[in-house]
C-alpha cells in the first residue's frame, strides 16, 4: 500500500470518528454506515485500514470496555457485507441494508455480554437498547436513503483526481 493510500485511510477514518462525535448528542444516529458503505463501493483498499482507524479512535476516546470489543467484529462484518454485495447501485438498497445493520446493532452487541454474563446479561443489554436500535435503523436508512449518492459521486470523483 502506497503511503498515499495509507494517508487516505486514515483520513477516512478520522472522518467516521468525527462525524460520529459531531452527531453525539442524537441517539445512535451518525453516517457511520452510509459513509463505509461508499468507502467500500468507491475505495475498497481504503475502506479495511479507514475501519481500523476508527474502531482505535473509538476505543481511545471511550475506554476499551466490553462494549469494544463488539466494535472489533461487528465493523469489520459490515464492510465485509458491503463488499461482497458491492455491485448494486441503488441508493434505496444501500438504505435498507444500512437500516436492518442499525436494528440489529444491538443484538450484535450483545454477544461479548452472553460470554461475560451469561445469556440473561445478554439478553437484557439486548432488550434495554431496542429503542435504540429503532433509532440507530431509521437514521441509518434515511440518512443513507439521502446521503449515499452525493456520497458515492464525491468520493469517486476524488479517486479520480489522486488516480488511485
Amino acid at each position: 500500500m502506497t503511503a498515499r493510500r495509507i494517508t487516505l485511510s486514515g483520513l477516512m477514518g478520522a472522518l467516521l470518528y468525527v462525524s460520529q462525535v459531531v452527531m453525539s448528542g442524537l441517539p445512535n444516529i451518525h453516517l457511520v454506515a452510509v459513509l463505509l458503505i461508499a468507502y467500500v463501493r468507491v475505495l475498497p483498499r481504503e475502506a479495511a485500514g479507514a475501519t481500523a482507524v476508527f474502531i482505535l479512535l473509538e476505543g481511545f476516546t471511550y475506554g476499551f470496555g466490553i462494549w469494544w470489543l463488539s466494535y472489533l467484529y461487528i465493523w469489520p462484518l459490515f464492510v465485509m457485507a458491503v463488499y461482497l454485495l458491492r455491485k448494486w447501485d441503488h441508493a434505496l438498497f444501500w438504505a435498507a441494508v444500512a437500516g436492518a445493520f442499525g436494528l440489529s446493532f444491538g443484538a450484535l452487541c450483545a454477544i461479548p455480554y452472553l460470554f461475560a454474563g451469561g445469556p440473561t446479561m445478554a439478553a437484557a443489554y439486548w432488550v434495554s437498547g431496542i429503542p435504540f436500535d429503532l433509532a440507530h435503523g431509521a437514521g441509518n436508512f434515511i440518512g443513507t436513503a439521502i446521503l449515499y449518492r452525493p456520497l458515492y459521486r464525491l468520493l469517486s470523483r476524488l479517486k479520480k483526481s489522486l488516480r488511485l
